[in-house]
């Protein structure tokens, strides 16, 4: 595994639509492992493969710690409840904003093995599937931010 650069605001790769994921083979095999290594070394709790220049439609999530979720072709099929709060990204860096999103989502995908599988979330998790399914079509938080983007205090919630 290893850890790949994230890129950041501005980066025109950030701007773009991921293509679906065909098929497993040893490379996308080594980018959800090393997605996971990054997200994890810089303290995230989601990475979408563009954070790390690569346009697949793939998502790391894991909103303990302790309990990843690869996400390949994630598409939100149900959604329900309002939530706003402070939200922030790992292409981002340094900067948080108050951003609205559902406060229950139900997502289906394949994971790493390309089984379908359906995952509900509600909360931070609710937040992190999201916040990284826009990343596949482009779209940052700071694109749905209520109010200005604030620095990063010293106390405040992971990125992702």
């Amino acid at each position: 595994m290893a850890i790949r650069n994230i890129r950041e605001m501005g980066d025109p790769v950030l701007g773009k639509t991921c293509k679906e994921v065909t098929e497993m083979n040893p490379r996308t095999r080594d980018l959800i492992e090393d997605m996971l290594e990054t997200m994890y070394e810089a303290n995230g709790v989601g990475l979408a493969a563009p954070q790390v220049g690569i346009l697949k439609r793939i998502v790391v999530i894991d909103v303990t710690g302790e309990d990843p979720y690869v996400l390949i072709n994630p598409r939100i099929v149900e959604s329900s409840g309002e939530q706003t709060g402070s939200e922030g990204c790992l292409s981002v860096p340094g900067k948080v904003a108050n951003v609205t999103r559902p406060n229950y989502v139900k997502v289906v995908a394949l994971d790493a093995n390309m089984k379908s599988f359906e995952l509900e979330g509600t909360e931070l998790l609710a937040r992190a599937i999201c916040h990284e399914l826009d990343h596949l079509d482009g779209h940052l938080y700071v694109e749905k931010a209520e109010g200005p983007l604030m620095d990063v205090q010293s106390d405040s919630e992971d990125e992702e």
